[in-house]
């Protein structure tokens, strides 16, 4: 059957289809995107301004009738972080809603957590015994760990890339005193999940998905995108040190002229790389692997699991 899933993110709204059936991986058949950065698009402390919730169901309206054209007969769509926390988020949702005839569910930071690990555990197969997988949103940092499609332990923070940028940094670039206290910070958060993810055993894979990850992979000497996504692509603890000190000290414009650095990108990979680099450091990851597939891939699996033999 065809599926359509389109996901509401901070950054980005993103519509997949893929053609797919219950035991069979997942084939993109169309991809249609947009940068709507809802997290940056908010007023009165933490509501959605009103021009983005009518950019975004407008792009809804758009994802609906583009799933239509490309024969999708199943079409999901769902919301993380930004719209999660925004003060109207759930008034946003309703409206766009009855609009549209949708139901978007909005996912729990757990939920994300579980269901990025799920698409990470599909992809890299059984062999690879217990997993501990990092993502890196807009909003928030998604950490889990486990030896099952189900992880034993999923975490959720609130270190998005876009949302510490937005609440961190003054500047472009941003002052050395900012970005370590921002340092401190994020090490802070991230150390009191070290114990209650190391407490069910040490990971024999370790595993990161996401732009941030990728970027830094592409930038740190891993293969392009163009050269597919079977290709492998790792990344060190080393070169994400190196980078997050660098990074820190270039301006958007310089960052969007890295390799694999899109411009729209660019103004929160600083940020992005302190957390990397944070998470690598603390939970004593030496080098960890990029996965292709994410929680789009994983609603996506999730959604076939329940399909009838």
């Amino acid at each position: 059957m065809r599926l359509g899933v389109l996901d509401i993110g901070s950054n980005t709204v993103h519509l997949l289809v893929v053609d797919a059936h219950r035991g069979a991986r997942p084939l993109p058949a169309y991809s249609h995107k947009a940068e709507l950065r809802l997290s940056e698009l908010l007023e009165d402390g933490n509501r959605l301004a009103a021009a983005a919730v009518q950019r975004l169901g407008e792009f809804v309206a758009e994802a609906q009738q583009i799933a239509e054209d490309k024969g999708v007969e199943d079409f999901m769509a769902f919301a993380t972080s930004a719209v999660r926390e925004a003060a109207n988020g759930e008034e946003a949702l309703a409206e766009i809603n009855e609009r549209c005839d949708l139901d978007i569910q909005v996912l729990s930071g757990q939920d994300e957590a579980r269901l990025t690990f799920l698409a990470v555990r599909r992809w890299f197969g059984w062999s690879s015994g217990r997993l501990l997988a990092f993502d890196i949103g807009g909003g928030s940092l998604e950490i889990a760990a486990g030896v099952d499609e189900q992880p034993d332990v999923a975490v959720s923070l609130p270190l998005g890339a876009g949302r510490l940028t937005r609440d961190w940094f003054t500047a472009d670039p941003p002052p050395a005193e900012e970005v370590r206290k921002l340092r401190k910070h994020v090490r802070a958060e991230i150390a009191r999940t070290v114990g209650g993810v190391a407490r069910y055993g040490q990971p024999d894979r370790v595993v990161a998905t996401s732009k941030t990850f990728k970027q830094l992979a592409r930038i740190a000497g891993a293969a392009p995108s163009h050269e597919g996504q079977y290709v492998p692509r790792s990344l060190t603890r080393e070169s994400v040190a190196e980078w997050a000190v660098k990074l820190a000290g270039l301006g958007s414009r310089e960052r969007a002229e890295l390799s694999g650095v899109s411009a729209g990108r660019a103004a929160q990979l600083a940020a992005g790389a302190i957390v990397a680099d944070a998470a690598m450091d603390l939970f004593e990851v030496d080098r960890l692997d990029l996965c292709p597939w994410a929680l789009r891939e994983g609603v996506i699996l999730r959604r076939l699991d329940g399909l009838p033999d």
